[in-house]
């Protein structure tokens, strides 16, 4: 119970809040100042992507999966499991599946080992590779992953922060905003750099 000087008033909340999107002719700098909302640095062009996007990684063999953009989380993750070292030639050796949930035999080159807190907070030591990531439309830029096993979530890619800084902003009630995985047959990477 609220109250507002000496009357008690109860608290009811009726309803629910419904956000609309409206297609406003300014840009987004623009409708910062009008509203005075704080903006870090200058408005700058970027990709929107939806909170699931087609995702190709073809130095490790069939393409694509389906990642799962995750602003909460700063590294990019994808599934393997049997993952084995070899130190002397600095590879790593993993399984992974592909999108239709069959078996890959992947190898790539060791880029290092850094602990990861996982989504309960604990902490992993994980081997992290360097690869390059390719997005429906031919967008392609390296990206570094952990390895981990994924077997329980529902894309075996994570994209996370590091990854998308600079190239995206994400519309969490979209999804595939970037293309269908039939983009990927129709199109040549176009590097980044």
């Amino acid at each position: 119970m609220l109250s507002c000087g000496n009357e008690p008033m109860e608290h009811r909340l009726q309803g629910a809040w419904k956000a609309q999107r409206v297609f406003v002719k300014k840009s987004a700098a623009a409708l910062a100042q009008q509203h005075e909302l704080p903006t870090s640095h200058k408005a700058s062009t970027r990709l929107l992507v939806g909170r699931h996007e087609w995702i190709g990684l073809p130095l490790l063999g069939s393409l694509p999966w389906i990642a799962k953009t995750d602003t909460g989380a700063r590294t990019s993750t994808l599934h393997a499991t049997e993952i084995h070292v070899d130190a002397s030639v600095a590879v790593v050796h993993f399984r992974t599946i592909d999108s239709q949930g069959g078996t890959i035999d992947c190898q790539a080159p060791l880029s290092r080992y850094k602990s990861i807190r996982n989504s309960t907070g604990s902490a992993q030591h994980r081997v992290i590779i360097r690869t390059n990531a390719v997005f429906a439309g031919g967008l392609s830029f390296p990206i570094e992953l952990t390895l981990a096993d994924r077997s329980h979530m529902k894309c075996p890619v994570l994209l996370g922060r590091r990854a998308m800084a600079g190239y995206f902003l994400v519309d969490p009630q979209s999804d595939y905003l970037l293309g269908d995985h039939n983009d990927f047959l129709n199109t040549s990477p176009t590097p980044i750099s």
